[in-house]
């Protein structure tokens, strides 16, 4: 199946079949890409809070709106996307290593450029902690969007959450003590067969709403 094909059939699951499980195998290529997904300058502002077992599931519910208690007790998995509060000194020294020890400098004034490059583009954002978080959401929403994508070329389904109360969800993983915020959630796994959404003929805007061509 190409890739225009995967996005005409995916859907937000309403319902999981909490019996049916993603395979290791394959939850683990979902990890992958969340792993290699792009941000501005490689600044990498995330962090993913696995939820799995059904103790873990119950831990978070009273964060969940309760609209979406059956996307969480009902999935395989649950991915809680974070950014970081802080750009700190030490994140920049981390970054450049990593890519000094992956060999993407073939000289040290590459590398200088590629610190210096980073360290202006975060500078723009990073005044407050509020505008610092705002921009790395942004790319937060571009790992989620690729989650989504890559899940349903798996033949797994998933489901987008923004209806939870994120100050809640801080407090009870204790995410500020760890320079964390939470800021969407996904759920993962396998529809049940009652799920109504499933069956329903996707609806989109036509292209000529959507698209100008200059």
């Amino acid at each position: 199946m190409d890739i225009a094909e995967i996005s005409k059939k995916r859907f937000t699951t309403k319902h999981y079949n909490k019996e049916k499980k993603i395979s290791t195998q394959d939850i683990q290529k979902l990890y992958e890409v969340l792993k290699n997904a792009p941000s501005s300058v490689n600044s990498q502002p995330w962090h993913f809070i696995i939820v799995e077992s059904d103790d873990a599931k119950k831990r978070i519910l009273p964060a969940i709106l309760e609209f979406n208690h059956a996307r969480i007790e009902g999935a395989s998995q649950v991915v809680i996307f974070c950014a970081k509060l802080r750009f700190t000194e030490e994140r920049f020294q981390e970054l450049i290593e990593q890519e000094d020890n992956d060999h993407r400098f073939s000289n040290e004034e590459l590398k200088k450029q590629n610190d210096e490059g980073r360290r202006y583009f975060v500078g723009l954002n990073n005044s407050s902690e509020e505008k610092l978080v705002n921009w790395e959401s942004k790319q937060i929403y571009i790992a989620l969007g690729q989650l989504l994508l890559a899940a349903a070329s798996l033949k797994i389904d998933s489901t987008p959450i923004e209806g939870f109360i994120p100050e809640k969800l801080d407090e009870i993983l204790n995410l500020k003590e760890k320079g964390l915020t939470s800021v969407v959630i996904a759920s993962l796994g396998y529809h049940d067969e009652n799920d109504y959404n499933a069956s329903l003929p996707k609806s989109r805007l036509p292209e000529d709403k959507l698209f100008t061509f200059l």
